[in-house]
């Protein structure tokens, strides 16, 4: 498959071709959150399958974000080497057909190895989709924003389909529906793909690469070991908020609703709405330096987190809406750094080492949100968040002044 770059470019038909490109692009960030999430909210209807408590039936997506991490280096390198498009095209496919076997299983065992299969085919997509989306802009931040909003969407996207598709059906079906949506979007994706090849393309302006005086050695180094801290202290959070939310929200608004499909339409809305801070964050950092924004959302964090771990009814959705508007919107802006910092040829594999570093945390992360609950509930959990958040805020305070943008 020929590359076909997200950047506009002239020519209206060329134009309109990178419009949709840019869609697949977000569809395929929402899939990748959705899926890898729809347990989250189908483990709360399958406590005491096999004896298995909600901490233990959650231990059960650790395979999936072990792979999740690890897949990323592979997918980043293949797509660098071979095709960025034919690495989605696997992505849409493989990741559908993996959540179908996982809505036929019959034992939780099979469930483990459904999930791992969600989450390996779930690693291609930010190594590869994120460098489409930033390839031969200028400013990324916008970008980047769009297409965490749709990635976030994702986020909300599971508990309500989930949700919904578990209390009209069962939980088989939360996983077969989307899974065949999500193969049809990918034999979409193929006809694209092709019809594009078959078309001629206007030249595209080049944006220059970050030039070897600009990132010295210890530049690199500098940003290398903060954003290590922060991608670290970040992913708990961040994928602990995510796991955590619809258990939460059922014990937390048990004299509002109990019906599961009511607390995901609540989550969905919550986490919907706030996804639109990634837009807000993403021109922020097209104008001023990331390494001030960063450190001033993850402060905000810290008192927002505490919040949530001592509220219940409407403030526990209000603080939570507050908390999921800055963890949310944070996200663009290590992608911003990391574009800032990476020559175009190697972009593929330096996202695929950042979220390899995230979701290796991510893996962690089931374990310690069913632990934590089990042995102290969910305030002692979201103290430790406040915590890590306060990490990411120091962290922030290492990268070194912004380099000048591209105006």
């Amino acid at each position: 498959m020929s590359e076909i770059a997200a950047a506009p470019a002239s020519g209206a038909s060329e134009k309109a071709r990178d419009r949709i490109g840019f869609f697949f692009l977000n569809l395929g960030h929402l899939y990748d959150h959705m899926f890898m999430l729809i347990f989250a909210t189908v483990v709360v209807a399958l406590v005491g399958m096999d004896g298995m408590s909600y901490g233990e039936l959650l231990k059960l997506a650790t395979p999936a974000f072990v792979l999740f991490g690890l897949g990323s280096l592979p997918a980043g390198w293949l797509a660098d080497r071979w095709s960025r498009q034919g690495m989605i095209t696997v992505f849409f496919i493989g990741i559908g057909a993996s959540s179908i076997l996982t809505g036929l299983a019959t034992s939780t065992w099979q469930i483990a190895l459904g999930l791992g299969a969600i989450g390996l085919f779930a690693s291609i997509y930010h190594p590869v989709g994120i460098a489409m989306v930033v390839d031969g802009r200028e400013k990324v931040g916008k970008a980047l924003g769009i297409n965490g909003v749709w990635g976030n969407m994702g986020v909300a996207a599971a508990p309500l389909v989930a949700g919904y598709l578990v209390q009209t059906a069962d939980w088989r079906t939360a996983f077969i529906v989307p899974g065949i949506v999500s193969v049809v979007t990918g034999m979409a994706y193929i006809v694209f793909c092709r019809d594009s090849a078959r078309r001629p393309k206007t030249a595209k302006p080049q944006v220059a690469d970050p030039h070897d005086s600009d990132l010295t050695k210890a530049v690199l180094i500098r940003v290398a070991f903060a954003l290590t801290l922060t991608i670290l202290f970040g992913g708990i959070v961040f994928h602990s908020v995510a796991i955590a939310l619809p258990k939460l929200y059922a014990e937390r608004l048990a004299s509002l609703t109990t019906d599961l499909a009511n607390i995901g339409v609540i989550v969905a809305l919550i986490v919907g709405v706030a996804s639109f801070a990634q837009i807000v964050v993403g021109h922020l950092v097209d104008r001023f330096p990331a390494r001030r924004i960063l450190f001033l959302i993850a402060l905000l964090q810290v008192p927002a987190l505490a919040g949530v771990a001592v509220l219940f009814d409407l403030p526990a959705i209000f603080v939570g809406f507050a908390a999921l508007l800055l963890i949310l919107g944070e996200v663009p802006i290590h992608d911003t750094i990391v574009t800032r910092h990476t020559r175009a040829a190697w972009r593929g594999r330096v996202f695929a080492v950042k979220f390899v570093i995230a979701l290796l945390v991510a893996a962690a992360v089931p374990s310690l949100v069913g632990g934590v609950h089990e042995a102290f509930g969910f305030d002692a959990l979201f103290y430790v968040l406040a915590a890590a958040a306060g990490g990411v805020a120091l962290s922030a305070l290492i990268l070194p002044k912004a380099r000048k943008i591209a105006r």
